[in-house]
Formats: C-alpha cells, structure tokens, sequence
C-alpha cells in the first residue's frame, strides 16, 4: 500500500476553482487505480472520480460530470482533482485513496488519509 497526502483544499466562493493533489511518498502511485471520494456532513463517503491504473479511463459520479477532471502525472508521482465552478453542495472532506470497483460501484479497502477541506460559501 502506497501512503497517499492530500491537498489543496480551501475556501472558495460559488463558481470557483481548485484543484487537489494526491501525492504518493514513493514511486509506485501508476501501478494503482486512484479514487477521489468526499464526505460531507450528514452525509456518506461517496466516490466522485476515479483514474484507472491501467488505461487512464475515468470514471465521474454524475454530479460532478463536467465540472471535475481527474488526471495523474506519472512522472510526479501525483493523481490530481480539477475542480471547477464550485457548487456550496461541493462543500466536503476530500480523499484520495486506491480505489476498486464492482459493477458501477467504487470502494476502498484501505484506511483512510486525513483528507483536504474543500468549502464552497459566498
């Protein structure tokens, strides 16, 4: 298992950007398919987007669709998160962490990072 940080995370009004990076302390990050996943209060972790290690497909949770990119640079060893026009409902605990899929479903079998704070407010 590759120990992943998160980062990027702030505070940004409604229709801004950020983005968020995955950083793996070693080199072996390309070898795994990376999930973003955000728990917001009140609500349950969901996966928001996914890059595939063996391909780079993606996968998008439909309220996201459009708005965010997932991307890795390999080369940094790094899996990124662009966000755009923000949404206050996009106001969430950001994760990266290696990510399995069954049917349409994504999960994660390893504990979790501290995660970024991402707030969306005027």
């Amino acid at each position: 298992q590759v120990p992943l940080v998160e980062s990027g995370g702030g505070l940004v009004e409604p229709g801004g950007s950020l983005r968020l990076s995955c950083a793996a302390s070693g080199s072996g990050l390309l070898y795994y398919t990376i999930g973003w996943f955000r728990h917001a209060p009140g609500k349950e972790r969901e996966a928001i987007s996914c890059i595939s290690a063996r391909d780079g497909s993606t996968y998008y949770e439909d309220s996201v669709k459009g708005r965010f990119t997932v991307s890795r640079d390999n080369a940094k060893n790094t899996v990124y998160l662009q966000m755009n026009s923000l949404k206050p409902e996009d106001t969430a605990v950001y994760y990266c962490n290696l990510a399995a899929s069954y049917r349409s479903t994504w999960f994660s079998r390893h504990s979790w990072g501290q995660g970024t704070q991402v707030t969306v407010s005027s």
